[in-house]
């Protein structure tokens, strides 16, 4: 596993014969559901394909079957649903049908389960089904009468090519309520994905707290957006991998530079000339890599709780030790960069942060290349400033707005 964490709840299964047990594996470079005896001998393989199971969600060992999550759309890749397939790995078998992420909960009987489901344009519903997927009931509909009163437009799901002309990246693209097509807007690219933890876009309608922010931000009058970039989890290992033990590859900041050209190209109100990025953690040193990898491309950033190198021991994960990725991690480190700096940049930190001097660090180099910037200092604040810090989101809009112009 490369990474701070993951989804999956277990890694095994045990079943209450106490005979097996089951085992998701990633052995195949796809995350896939194997039968063990607890001798350790493999029994049988239970599911195959170019698609990730993400979780088991119930076995009902008295009808003989194994139900569990997927993202086996090949059009959707992060879609999920429910499957099933039996314990004699027969039976393959998708339950769920609505586009999106489906949310399961089976009965103690085994024999029905709730299906709340939504997308990033439709609202959770809830329905009850049989074990065999069969609808029974709706039970509710989310109502948005309020959101539509509020002149809430949906965000724009897009596929865009990564740098390599070859590989699909998806994202989301969000406009503000009053959006004119003919007025040009400014870009903020809210970005993650820094060391194969988890895929960052939402998938479901309830946004998950990076999309939160574009959404916010959207609402100021920005056009904003969020990718998933080569080397984040749920689309294979060959996918996550792709900057295994390279963090700070060139190629990550190109997906990003990639995914805003196509875009811009096909939607003329998005302005190329005011161009923002912002991230928090691993997002808040993709900011920094941005910045200094792509200076004409990003006039501006704000890095929150940002690393200035790899020299942080979560990230041994996915980089391995220093001694033995020694290149790995001089090329990860944004220190030597620095006297690329070009636009405006914002460093936030609080002082109780585990990575507070990480950001000192990258202070120091910024006066040693004699760069200007700006910096805000949360006093006895944590990692999560998004959470315990409302001057943390103020900081954030006042730049933004001040810089770009919209």
């Amino acid at each position: 596993m490369n990474g701070w964490s993951f989804s999956r709840t277990s890694l095994l299964t045990f079943l209450q014969d106490g005979k097996r047990f089951i085992w998701l594996s990633e052995r195949d470079g796809w995350y896939h559901l194997y039968l063990f005896d607890t001798d350790g001998n493999l029994v049988r393989r239970l599911t195959e394909g170019n698609f990730p199971i993400v979780e088991i969600i119930s076995v009902a060992e008295k009808s003989g079957w194994v139900y569990f999550t997927a993202h086996d759309d090949r059009s959707r890749p992060y879609d999920t649903h429910l499957y099933r397939v039996s314990l004699e790995g027969k039976g393959f078998a998708r339950l769920t049908e609505a586009r999106g992420q489906h949310a399961i909960q089976f009965a103690p009987s085994k024999e029905f389960f709730l299906d709340t489901h939504s997308s990033p344009d439709r609202p959770p519903v809830v329905e009850l089904r049989t074990a065999d997927g069969e609808l029974l009931q709706t039970l509710s509909r989310a109502n948005i009468d309020a959101l539509k009163y509020l002149k809430w437009r949906p965000p724009e799901e897009f596929v865009v090519k990564a740098a390599d002309q070859e590989t699909d990246l998806y994202g989301v693209l969000y406009k503000p309520f009053d959006f004119d097509p003919g007025m040009k807007y400014p870009i903020i690219q809210v970005v993650y994905g820094g060391v194969s933890v988890a895929q960052g876009v939402r998938r479901t309608f309830v946004p998950r707290l990076h999309d939160q922010w574009a959404h916010e931000l959207a609402q100021l009058g920005f056009i904003t957006l969020f990718v998933d970039p080569r080397g984040t989890a749920h689309r294979g290992k060959a996918f996550q991998d792709a900057f295994y033990g390279n963090i700070g590859s060139l190629e990550k900041v190109a997906d990003y530079v990639a995914t805003l050209k196509q875009l811009a190209d096909k939607r003329p109100y998005m302005d190329l000339s005011r161009v923002g990025i912002m991230g928090h953690s691993s997002g808040g040193y993709n900011v920094l890599r941005a910045m200094l990898l792509a200076p004409g491309v990003y006039h501006m950033g704000v890095a929150s709780a940002a690393s200035a190198d790899a020299s942080i021991i979560p990230w041994e994960y996915h980089m391995g030790l220093p001694q033995n990725n020694k290149k790995g991690y001089e090329y990860a480190s944004n220190i030597p960069l620095t006297s690329n700096l070009q636009g405006k940049l914002l460093l936030i930190a609080g002082t109780n942060d585990v990575l507070f001097s990480q950001t000192i660090k990258m202070v120091d180099a910024l006066i040693k290349a004699n760069k200007y910037f700006d910096l805000v200092l949360l006093p006895e604040k944590g990692h999560s400033l998004h959470r315990i810090s409302p001057y943390w989101r103020e900081a954030i809009r006042r730049y933004f707005q001040e810089h770009l112009r919209p």
